[in-house]
């Protein structure tokens, strides 16, 4: 039998439709008081603490973590549920967003009690922010290659190296190091790295700003000069951090926010298209059907990972595709709307799509990589 590359997927049961309709009527009533303007790719741009804390005590931050660890005990149907929701109006979420999206689940299934005593409650409260200590400047979606290198020493181990594109690391607690501790085996690349819990107020770590072209800072370069990681902050097993990094890039990879980032820009067309102030255009339509679309690929994704399945194939084709769509968007956007919008929260927004466009098919590994690991997932290489 052929492999699927999406597993499948079933309607949203009613229980979950009552749900959708309770997290967008009180985004509405977040919007009306003015608590936050919707923008776009506010997962990564938004950073906003209070409204996190806000979605915490409605229970809608850490819902996947279990009770006993302070979170909610939910399904991954309803998180991803509250997640599009709060990815469709342009919700500042970027405070909790890689805690609650791959922290949490990666801390559920390789971290030790103690990890998970000591971290999902504050993750679970909005309290406790990650980033991603993945890529590095040599070696990019090549997570392989990474050369950042531990050392073990007595009582744990030093780390030296240098992570890019950390998004929020100025603003974040802590995140999964991924680290070369055992020397590099050309025939066997993917041997002998492991993740690390680095804090990141430790001594011997130094976050430096990357300014996009916009003047805005989300992006951070974290140089780590010989930091120590005690043997307790050790995730998982030392020199299974390949499999460990993967299993974390199935959660990265697959949800809503691979398509959604530029979601308010499509909202805005149509609703200028409906008030006759922008002629109607088919690729507009053409949009929301790949919109539709993805919606579906993205639900069957997170259908698979509630039933422990290995979504990493399914996951890359969701990303791949769904961070073309929105970089598609904005380019229309900008050529049918542009700056020269009369509606000023359009114009807002199409500018803002244009500024974020060129990072969309980046994060979270390149496209070209990506198709690589899709090729090898149906056995074609």
């Amino acid at each position: 039998m052929s492999t699927r590359l999406v597993p499948k997927s079933g309607p949203e049961d009613a229980a979950l439709s009552e749900l959708r309709a309770r997290v967008r009527a009180f985004l509405k009533e977040q919007v009306d008081a003015g608590t936050f303007t919707p923008g776009v790719d506010t997962w990564l741009t938004r950073w906003n603490t209070e409204f996190s804390r806000s979605l915490a005590a409605q229970g809608w931050v850490g819902m996947t973590i279990p009770v006993e660890y302070g979170g909610h005990g939910r399904t991954f149907m309803e998180r991803f549920v509250v997640t599009e929701e709060l990815l469709a109006v342009g919700a500042p979420v970027a405070a909790h967003w890689v805690a609650d999206r791959q922290a949490a689940p990666s801390l559920l299934k390789y971290g030790t009690e103690e990890q998970k005593q000591r971290f999902l409650p504050g993750i679970a409260a909005g309290e406790i922010c990650w980033a991603i200590g993945m890529s590095e400047p040599d070696s990019g979606s090549d997570l392989a290659g990474v050369k950042t290198k531990a050392t073990q020493v007595d009582g744990g181990w030093k780390l030296s190296g240098t992570k890019l594109w950390t998004s929020g690391a100025h603003h974040a607690d802590a995140f999964f190091a991924l680290a070369r501790s055992a020397p590099l085996d050309p025939a066997h690349r993917h041997d002998g790295l492991s993740q690390f819990i680095v804090l990141l107020d430790s001594p011997g770590v130094t976050i430096r700003p990357i300014m996009s072209m916009s003047g805005d800072h989300h992006f951070n370069e974290v140089l780590l000069d010989d930091v120590f990681v005690p043997d307790d902050l050790v995730l998982g097993t030392v020199g299974a951090g390949w499999e460990q990094v993967t299993s974390e890039l199935g959660y990265e990879r697959s949800g809503p926010e691979r398509f959604l980032s530029t979601f308010g820009v499509l909202d805005g067309l149509v609703r200028s298209v409906a008030d006759c102030v922008l002629e109607p255009d088919t690729r507009i339509g053409a949009t929301i059907a790949r919109m539709v679309g993805l919606h579906h690929m993205s639900t069957a994704v997170s259908e698979s990972l509630e039933r422990g399945e290995n979504a990493e194939l399914a996951a890359s084709v969701v990303k791949v595709l769904g961070t073309k769509t929105e970089g598609d968007l904005a380019d229309l956007a900008d050529e049918i709307a542009g700056y020269t919008a009369s509606d000023d929260q359009l114009r807002r927004l199409v500018r803002a799509g244009v500024m974020q466009r060129p990072g969309f098919t980046l994060r979270g590994g390149t496209s070209e990589i990506l198709r690589g690991v899709i090729a090898r997932g149906l056995g074609m290489r």
